[in-house]
């Protein structure tokens, strides 16, 4: 009987509590539909598994930046609404349209280049209006949004396009009190207002982010747009942590030690020898780096659960390792080691980690790379608690 070989590293995908969050944040939005965002391969836990699961959870919509995770989607079997935001010039409108994609339209100049497509592709195409309310970023300016507005229903009534949503973005939602969430929500009200008085009729309107879902009842409208709080992160320490949301950290990374050795003191570290051991200890070999995800910004500072205390980076995190000082602790080679998870056997978080390299959790799982392979738990959706069942490595 053969046995499941054992990963150098791994990230594991809870499933179950990523259905539990959607089950959560749709809670804190009873009136709203919810749009489970899985940009960027789903803030790196697997774009298709967590698309699935948050649909699974009661989520009606899925949300992607850029049309090519769009069309990933409806390649992997996946149906429903699929908006996706981030368009440039010559980006593939018709198969967006094709695929029944709600497709972000900002500016003229996306317009133009939708309903082109929708004329080759003989059929119209759905269209959200965005606008800039404050975040500076993407969106119509509000100067600019009459002229948008009825160069939309213009296409509608020649038959090209079908404006289905009207949205923004907010700046500062993850920070409480913050005046520009008042004014953002204001002008949004106004651009909405004014673009349904010219005579489009959205199916939605939409400005809540994951933070803005957590904390701003009065930003909800018809839809908001649930990311990192969807895994289980919150948006800002400032609003409180995942437990005091009811979420819990889907993923979880680990590695096995790679190598345990002793050395004496004066020892130096890893590159530079930023670190050098004061006493005979024992080194541990961990078998990720930057390559991986791991920042070289928490070089000396980012935590680790080995041998069942918090170690941290000893020296500097190389491309594909790091180490950490064990002292007079004996672990074995092959020994668990855990840069972060939910806590519950007292492994940091990956706030801890964004702490530790001076950025924020977002960063930290969504920049964990291809080479660390996902393991998906609680696949099934049979889930009514968490659990600790393994599953398979993708």
């Amino acid at each position: 009987m053969s046995q499941t070989p054992r990963l150098r590293a791994r990230a594991e995908i809870d499933l179950a509590a990523l259905r539990a969050n959607v089950r959560a944040l749709r809670a804190r939005a009873p009136r709203a539909a919810l749009m489970a965002v899985v940009k960027s391969d789903a803030y790196g836990h697997g774009m298709v598994p967590c698309a699935r699961a948050a649909l699974e959870a009661g989520a009606t919509w899925l949300g992607t930046a850029t049309p090519h995770e769009a069309l990933a989607l409806r390649a992997a079997g996946i149906q429903g609404r699929v908006m996706c935001w981030l368009w440039t010039p010559g980006d593939p409108w018709r198969e967006g349209i094709e695929a029944d994609l709600d497709m972000s339209v900002s500016g003229l100049w996306a317009l133009r280049e939708v309903t082109a497509a929708a004329r080759e592709a003989g059929r119209p195409a759905r269209i959200q209006l965005k606008a800039d309310t404050g975040l500076g970023r993407n969106g119509c300016l509000p100067a600019d949004w009459p002229e948008l507005v009825a160069a939309a229903l213009a296409a509608e009534a020649a038959g090209t396009v079908k404006v289905t949503g009207l949205w923004s973005h907010l700046a500062c939602a993850d920070e409480p009190g913050h005046p520009s969430i008042a004014a953002q929500l204001d002008v949004f009200r106004e651009l909405v207002a004014y673009a349904e008085k010219a005579g489009i009729e959205p199916e939605v309107r939409h400005i809540a982010n994951s933070p803005a879902t957590l904390t701003i009842p009065e930003a909800h409208f018809d839809l908001v747009r649930t990311g990192i709080a969807m895994y289980g992160i919150s948006p800002s320490p400032e609003l409180g942590t995942p437990a005091d949301f009811g979420l819990r950290p889907v993923m979880t990374l680990a590695a096995s030690v790679a190598l345990v050795k002793q050395v004496p003191a004066g020892h130096g570290v890893s590159y530079g020898h930023q670190y050098v051991t004061a006493d005979e200890t024992t080194l541990g070999l961990i078998p990720l780096g930057y390559a991986d995800g791991v920042p070289r910004h928490a070089s000396g500072r980012g935590p680790v659960l080995v041998g069942g205390a918090w170690r941290r980076v000893a020296g500097r995190v190389a491309m594909d390792q790091f180490v950490v000082d064990l002292g007079r602790e004996r672990v074995e080679e092959g020994a668990e080691a855990l840069l972060f998870g939910p806590g519950d056997r007292g492994e940091p978080t990956a706030e801890d980690w964004a702490e530790a390299a001076d950025t924020i959790a977002y960063e930290i799982v969504t920049r964990i790379g291809t080479r660390v392979p996902r393991v998906y738990l609680n696949e099934d959706n049979e889930d009514n608690e968490f659990s600790d069942g393994r599953g398979a490595a993708r």
